[in-house]
């Protein structure tokens, strides 16, 4: 079989030539440019409106919590990143006389985990969400050196009780059943307003 002679011997003129000063291009392109440098932990620039960050867990206006342990987030999630065990309320007081009620549903999220450390931050989630329980924020900073504070558990992924809202568990309070809730149709309540 006969080899190509253009290829038997020396690099070709353009080889030699043209083919380091185009690789070059680029570097001299760019070379007199003003430099753009973000002074990112000093200057904090505004994230886009609907930019998908840390997961929150919200409240209604009385500080009941939404969720009711569907686990339908985790089953949503591609990544396998949130964990929830629900639970049942309980209208009974306890032997404290203390209510036991964490939502106006049947149900509460008793364990609610997100790992950090395998969420991709997609969404899915809070689209499965039947009750708006779950919301990104636009908080972005979810860097550590640990793996084990990349865990968030409940506590950490609730909404603040703003004021007005009581801490539960505590009876419902804006309504007689939990469909006053659903529907938004509870008396006026706390001045917190809703979290979602």
């Amino acid at each position: 079989m006969a080899e190509n002679p253009g290829k038997q011997g020396s690099p070709s003129l353009k080889e030699q030539f043209w083919d380091p000063v185009a690789g070059f291009g680029v570097t001299f392109r760019t070379m007199f440019r003003k430099v753009v440098t973000e002074q990112y932990p000093k200057e904090k620039l505004p994230t886009a409106p609907r930019f998908h960050g840390r997961h929150q867990l919200n409240r209604w206006p009385d500080g009941l919590e939404k969720c009711v342990g569907c686990e339908l987030c985790a089953w949503a999630c591609p990544a396998d990143a949130i964990y929830v065990e629900g639970a049942s309320n309980v209208d009974e007081p306890d032997p404290d006389g203390n209510s036991q009620r964490y939502s106006p549903g049947e149900r509460y999220g008793r364990v609610y985990q997100i790992n950090y450390l395998r969420c991709i931050l997609c969404g899915l989630c809070i689209e499965a969400c039947p009750t708006r329980a779950l919301t990104m924020t636009n908080e972005y900073e979810l860097a550590d050196d640990n793996r084990r504070d990349l865990i968030y558990e409940k506590s950490d992924l609730l909404a603040p009780l703003l004021p007005g809202m009581e801490q539960p568990p505590h009876p419902m309070r804006l309504g007689d059943d939990e469909k006053d809730y659903y529907k938004g149709e509870y008396k006026a309540a706390a001045a917190g307003g809703d979290t979602a």
